[in-house]
């Protein structure tokens, strides 16, 4: 899939045509559930639906493993959609393929969404997800081989669920992957990251549409400087997870998702950051014969190897 001069004017023409996703959100769910079914899923998985109690509301948590014979490393796994849009039910082919891909089991958590839901209702369900599975409340779950991994506010959320777990003292993850994801607050003209300006026009997801999540998602506009909605803005990057962070080449989010890398390392944390060549944002929704998705998915598993997860019972 390489960005070409034909590639670039079809995408271009593809992006001048974006709706209002205040107007269209809603659409968009249900068209996004539609398409996922054309995707299809592989067959040799097992997929189960387990829920999540929290505060009254229940929330559910769909599973995805090669084989339920034995206990697997899990990823859990936080969906993209700019908080609003996404959910179990579209990323089933996503996950299932990336439960294959890395013989480990996936947990994809489905949270409640913006606008009907506004911050922090996403990241508090996320974490009380999280939570249920690091304190041993879910069956054959081993806490310390449990990786958070999310894609675009997915990874946000994973990124906020890392910090947030870390100021609660109640866990701490070990590990996490975020996949091109969302760490800052002005995706305006006004950001200092270049990426914006770069790729924020003509390669699907605009930052016009970004600041139009960022707003359907916020309580106030004291949010955009919360770190839990924005970790690039937490005053304190120490003790989190060792973390892998892959930004695609042409996704307006990629220079704050490297710099949010380089905040980690700097306060001592291992951190591995891999921008993959000719992506676009949300390429991981596309089929696993894709390069850039075969990549991606080599990546990941060197990651966990180097943690000792594979293999594991």
């Amino acid at each position: 899939m390489a960005i070409n001069k034909v590639m670039r004017a079809a995408l271009k023409a593809i992006t001048s045509l974006e709706p209002d996703v205040k107007k269209t959100y809603k659409m968009e769910r249900q068209f996004q559930i539609l398409t996922s079914r054309l995707r299809g899923k592989p067959k040799d998985y097992k997929m189960w639906d387990h829920t999540v109690c929290c505060e009254g509301h229940a929330i559910p948590v769909r599973l995805f493993a090669p084989s339920r014979k034995r206990a697997l490393p899990l990823l859990l796994f936080f969906h993209g959609g700019g908080w609003v849009t996404g959910g179990i039910e579209n990323y089933t082919g996503v996950c299932a393929d990336l439960a294959k891909a890395t013989n480990c089991t996936i947990a994809s958590v489905d949270y409640r969404l913006a606008p009907e839901h506004k911050f922090p209702a996403a990241v508090e369900d996320c974490y009380a997800v999280t939570r249920e599975f690091f304190l041993g409340r879910i069956p054959r779950v081993n806490p310390d081989h449990i990786t958070l991994i999310g894609d675009s506010a997915g990874g946000n959320l994973a990124a906020a669920v890392s910090l947030m777990a870390r100021d609660r003292g109640e866990f701490l993850p070990r590990r996490q992957i975020l996949l091109y994801p969302s760490t800052y607050s002005d995706h305006s003209e006004r950001s200092p990251f270049p990426s914006i300006r770069e790729n924020g026009t003509d390669y699907l997801l605009t930052s016009k549409r970004i600041q139009s999540f960022i707003e359907l998602y916020r309580s106030s506009d004291n949010d955009l400087n919360n770190p839990y909605f924005a970790p690039l803005l937490a005053s304190d990057f120490s003790r989190q997870p060792r973390t892998l962070l892959i930004t695609a080449e042409y996704c307006p989010l990629r220079d704050e998702g490297e710099a949010y890398g380089e905040k980690l390392r700097a306060a001592g944390n291992d951190v591995q950051v891999v921008r993959i060549p000719d992506a676009l944002h949300a390429y991981m929704m596309l089929p696993p014969r894709f390069e850039q998705v075969q990549q991606t998915y080599r990546i990941i598993n060197g990651f966990l190897r180097k943690g000792n997860l594979h293999g594991r019972t």
